[in-house]
């Protein structure tokens, strides 16, 4: 029994932290609305055009945003109550949603709205994003960071698992569609203003940051100095750009298995599965201190698995290397996460948590476009394949270039810097 609760989630910071419960549990909410939209826009895009390419063009009209204003919104995070700055945003955020519920209402098929839409959306999101990513280490001790991380790629798991595979249900029953998923999420937002409302303030510690350009440029500066942090966002780019076919998912599933939306719901709840399985079972992450290799592992262990999923054909082999990726994502995240914010002081962590930001959204929204552009010019196949090999050679490569990533220790008693007047909970 001691063994199976050493393998099993720390959720200390659970019951230890109503500010981080409430948190957790209206993000676990939304976010599961949100993942529904995602496939409800993704589903009506392909059923627009049949075309890989127009949807991977969502990966533009998220990717743009994303890394226009990403990085502003770090620096604005950085100067004002982080709480507030998310709250307000939110509630402009629930607004998209309903625009896409009532275009699907209306019958339109008008391929530029859903991508203006989704632009507004991410533009939201690139604001709120960083000052969100500072709220766990503002809100536990330094020693459950890791803890409160992995509890959080948990819920990003169940999100990934619970969203499609409930969205692709509904999408499938006659008279509800495209429609209930949108209601759905924009209903979901109730649960996250739940979880924002009752936060204590969380302003950055030290001096106070005028936002703009400037700001931006100093917390770049950092992490290139930071050959550990740059280590981090280079492995994850490369990642997300050459293998997260997400794109091709409504291409192969029509190739393999008749477009059953029931099965394209599954594609994504398996990659959850996966992920909410090695997120449920990752108290041994703790004890890792090599997080450097840990990371650069991870990464070779999803592309390989893409590259698998790019030639199997059995209906369950593919849902099992999506599941494998879905693991080997968890720990990437979670190490990712615990690099960024213990080596980063916290009046740059909302900078530096928006490169992070821009770095994981963007990249995955540039693979998408990537995955999508060359699916169109060879084959859905062919595209997959190719991404998941360029991955692992990826990996050796940046293993070799940058060793102090590489041979990266993280210290039991490496000091976060948390502002004393933030870290208790509320």
């Amino acid at each position: 029994m001691a063994r199976a609760r050493a393998l099993m989630a720390d959720i200390g910071p659970l019951r230890e932290s109503p500010a981080f419960r409430r948190l957790w549990t209206g993000s676990l909410l939304s976010s599961v609305g949100a993942a529904m939209t995602g496939f409800a826009v993704s589903l009506q895009v392909y059923d627009i055009t049949r075309s890989p390419l127009a949807v991977g063009g969502l990966g533009v009209a998220q990717m743009v945003p994303t890394i226009a204003i990403g990085l502003l919104g770090g620096s604005l995070a950085d100067a004002v109550d982080r709480r507030k700055l998310v709250l307000v945003v939110g509630i402009c955020s629930a607004a998209v949603p309903v625009a896409l519920a009532a275009q699907a209402f209306a019958g339109l098929r008008l391929v530029w709205l859903l991508y203006g839409l989704v632009a507004v959306q991410f533009s939201c999101s690139a604001i709120s994003a960083p000052a969100r990513r500072t709220f766990i280490p503002g809100l536990l001790a330094a020693d459950q960071l890791t803890a409160g991380l992995a509890l959080d790629r948990l819920s990003s798991q169940i999100m990934m698992t619970v969203g499609p595979a409930l969205a692709g249900l509904i999408t499938a029953v006659p008279g509800l569609g495209l429609r209930a998923c949108y209601l759905a999420d924009a209903a979901s937002f109730g649960a996250a203003l739940y979880g924002l409302v009752r936060l204590p303030a969380l302003a950055a510690a030290g001096s106070v940051v005028r936002p703009g350009p400037r700001a931006v440029a100093e917390g770049v500066r950092f992490i290139g100095r930071n050959k550990v942090l740059a280590g981090a966002f280079l492995v994850d780019l490369n990642a997300t750009v050459f293998a997260l076919p997400v794109a091709l998912f409504p291409a192969i599933n029509a190739e393999r298995f008749g477009g059953n939306p029931r099965t394209l719901g599954l594609f994504t709840a398996a990659i959850g599965v996966g992920g909410m399985a090695s997120a449920a079972l990752s108290g041994p992450v703790r004890h890792v201190s090599r997080q450097g290799r840990a990371m650069l592992g991870a990464v070779a262990i999803w592309g390989a698995a893409f590259a698998g999923f790019a030639v199997v054909r059995s209906l369950w082999l593919t849902l099992g290397l999506l599941a494998v990726a879905g693991a080997a994502d968890t720990f990437t995240v979670v190490f990712r996460g615990t690099i960024v914010q213990t080596t980063t002081p916290d009046a740059l962590r909302g900078r530096v948590t928006a490169a992070d930001y821009v770095v994981g959204a963007g990249g995955s929204q540039i693979g998408n476009l990537e995955a999508g552009a060359l699916g169109s010019l060879t084959s859905p196949t062919v595209s997959a394949l190719s991404g998941g090999l360029v991955t692992l050679a990826g990996v050796v490569v940046i293993g070799l270039a940058l060793p102090a990533f590489a041979r990266y220790r993280a210290q039991a008693d490496e000091p976060l810097e948390v502002s004393p007047q933030v870290a208790a909970p509320a």
